[in-house]
């Protein structure tokens, strides 16, 4: 008997001092300011970073071979909100395009009382990945994305 189990989300939470719109934008639209170009899945080193402002908008990079690699794709595309991608992703950090095999983040981006935005980030689906494939992306990630989130907060609280 085939048996798929589950395998915990990753949530990661951080407040940044600024609008959720603004958050929104500097998280999308301004990712190439505080991505780091250390963390590409290409064969070269990473140029640049960019998200398609749409649902089924592609999140790629660009390498200094002229490559352009996949993250993932939009799923949800709500401005000042949240939007949702997948993860195509190996647990070897190679592009994986086999959709059925890819995680998925959500960010969602919410106005606090204080003035500031709390970004709930939630990497999930690792099971969809196999075993162990799944429980290896998902340690990963775990520990990757709070320092990630940091950069981006810095970038957010520029202004």
């Amino acid at each position: 008997m085939n048996r798929t189990v589950a395998i915990a989300p990753v949530r990661k939470t951080i407040r940044v001092a600024t609008t959720p719109e603004h958050a929104f934008e500097v998280f999308t639209a301004g990712i190439d300011r505080w991505w780091p170009k250390t963390h590409g899945i290409g064969a070269a080193p990473l140029r640049e970073t960019i998200i398609e402002a749409y649902a089924g908008g592609r999140w790629y990079t660009r390498h200094e071979d002229g490559a352009e690699v996949t993250v993932g794709h939009v799923r949800v595309w709500e401005p000042g909100k949240r939007f949702v991608f997948s993860w195509e992703i190996s647990a070897q950090w190679k592009p994986d395009p086999r959709t059925a095999y890819a995680s998925e983040v959500e960010v969602r981006f919410t106005a606090e009382a204080d003035g500031t935005t709390r970004v709930d980030l939630e990497h999930r689906d690792f099971e969809r990945m196999g075993d162990p494939d799944g429980a290896t992306m998902r340690a990963a990630v775990d520990g990757g994305w709070a320092s990630i989130l940091e950069l981006f907060a810095r970038e957010a609280a520029r202004g």
